[in-house]
């Protein structure tokens, strides 16, 4: 090959034939972690709520109210 580079190559030959100390210590068991949608990073405003809430039919009746009327209100700002 021309490049330089044998496939023979031991790593444990490399570094003198010995284990460093940090992996001679001991590890320890991976810990799965349960991943929650709720704490999701792309989620920005969710909350956790308990099994079967709803969200109140007035807080929809409430946002298209101001959305209407921020709509209506911005288009009285553009003459006819």
């Amino acid at each position: 090959m021309g490049n330089g580079v044998t496939g023979d190559t031991d790593v444990s030959t490399q570094s003198g034939g010995h284990m460093s100390a940090a992996s001679s210590s001991p590890r320890t068991g991976q810990v799965s972690v349960p991943v929650d949608p709720a704490r999701r990073p792309d989620v920005l405003l969710r909350r956790r709520m308990p099994d079967g809430h709803q969200v109140s039919a007035w807080w929809m009746i409430g946002a298209f109210v101001a959305v209407s009327l921020s709509v209506v209100g911005l288009l009285n700002l553009f003459p006819a």
